[in-house]
């Protein structure tokens, strides 16, 4: 808790998560004071302490680390930083003027005055009734992120018969997690035709310990009295409906749900910020600046990120644009630029270029996107609105469960580019 409350702040950032943390740190190394982060838990770096296994880290740090040692790897620093935290405290309005109001058991309801706001409240889980599973009302149906918080945190084991639905990185892991303490596993289904997790994780999870996975297959009813007894399992066809007399019935106890992520986004609606309809994260430029001047976001509030090293660059470039912001150093362009999803891509951020960068240093800009499709021998190409390829990227495999980048040189935008569009296509036979 800080030692001495404020009322006004520089900054203040909304998530002790690790874009939280990597953006408080990264604004003070930037001449950012007084920077305020908000936590609602009790400790801090988000979803990082229940992630036990190994695998964060390669990118940003170079070596392999845990989601407690990556974390800490910012945690640690905080004591020795400027920064305050004020933890077990839940935002309950933000103002449009950057008026926040919070609530803990300390201060009560407190009224905090920002120069600059970063969003940074991470992301959720889908639930049962997001997703509309017919059947009884029963314990054991838990979402997979709720199940490895049981196991890895609380010390329980949630269940000992398992089906898993859904194939992003959590329902791989926590099926690898659940065999380990000596659950059953019966399958991890997945209602598209691929997996939707990091190709690593398929491999090492669900291979490597002879887990099937049951492609173009979903739940189509949960069965149970005081706890799930068996689920009925249904392939589905290209429409994604489930196939008449493909069901199949599977005994089980526990259903663990990994069927997506959803940004933390309601303080950014009760703004009046808009809305990317395909992330559920604010519209952002550059900067990851929403419409609303000074207020920020990044990381899984903005998109749901693959890797956590993703979620810690992007709290930098916020961090950047919050020094900017604040110290006015920031000219714009005479005219914005849109940025399209093109062929096969489902989104880019961010979604505009707003300003003019004449720091030798900012030569490049990193776009972040997903594709629809697989698509193999593929070629990511940024097109302008006169339809000249200004950069393309080859790659041996995009999948819509692993987030590319590609990097734009700022050298190609010139006053009169309004629109570049990004897409992928499979690369041409004999190319260069």
């Amino acid at each position: 808790m800080v030692s001495e409350f404020k009322d006004k702040y520089q900054l203040v950032i909304i998530g002790a998560g690790p874009a939280g943390l990597g953006a408080a740190l990264a604004a003070e190394e930037r001449g950012v004071k007084d920077i305020l982060l908000l936590e609602r838990d009790y400790f801090l770096g988000g979803i990082l302490p229940q992630c036990i296994h190994n695998g964060f880290g390669l990118d940003y740090f170079g070596e392999e680390l845990t989601g407690p040692e990556y974390a800490h790897r910012f945690i640690d620093r905080i004591p020795e930083s400027t920064v305050q935290v004020m933890d077990e405290t839940m935002v309950l309005d933000i103002t449009p003027d950057k008026e926040i109001t919070a609530l803990n058991r300390h201060q009560g309801v407190q009224k905090i005055e920002a120069k600059a706001v970063l969003l940074a409240m991470g992301c959720r889980e889908r639930t049962r009734e997001a997703i509309k599973i017919p059947g009884d009302r029963t314990a054991g149906v838990l979402t997979a992120g709720t199940a490895q918080r049981y196991i890895n945190i609380e010390g329980y084991l949630p269940g000992r018969k398992v089906i898993v639905l859904g194939s992003g990185d959590i329902g791989l892991i926590m099926a690898r997690r659940m065999t380990l303490e000596g659950a059953e596993v019966d399958s991890v289904l997945e209602i598209m035709p691929y997996s939707s997790g990091l190709v690593r994780n398929k491999v090492q999870c669900l291979d490597d310990f002879d887990i099937p996975l049951k492609l173009n297959h979903t739940l189509t009813r949960i069965e149970g009295d005081k706890r799930v007894e068996r689920v009925v399992v249904s392939r589905v066809n290209d429409d994604l409906e489930p196939v008449p007399g493909s069901e199949q019935t599977v005994e089980c106890d526990t259903v663990l749900l990994a069927v997506g992520l959803i940004p933390e986004n309601e303080l950014t609606k009760q703004m009046g910020i808009e809305l990317d309809p395909v992330t559920g994260g604010a519209v952002v430029n550059e900067q990851r600046e929403t419409e609303i001047n000074g207020v920020f976001a990044c990381g899984n509030v903005l998109q749901v990120h693959d890797l956590v090293d993703y979620v810690t660059e992007e709290s930098e470039i916020a961090a950047r644009a919050v020094s900017e912001y604040l110290s006015r150093r920031r000219k714009k362009r005479r005219k914005k630029i849109k940025l399209t999803a093109g062929e096969q891509i489902t989104y880019v951020v961010p979604h505009r270029i707003d300003y003019v960068y004449q720091d030798k240093d900012k030569k490049t800009l990193k776009l972040f996107l997903r594709s629809s499709v697989p698509v193999e021998e593929a070629e990511l190409k940024v097109v302008d609105g006169r339809g000249q390829e200004l950069i393309s990227s080859r790659k041996k495999i995009v999948t819509p469960g692993e987030m590319e980048t590609i990097i734009l040189p700022l050298q190609f935008l010139d006053e009169d580019t309004e629109e570049l569009t990004v897409s992928v296509t499979k690369a041409s036979q004999g190319a260069d």
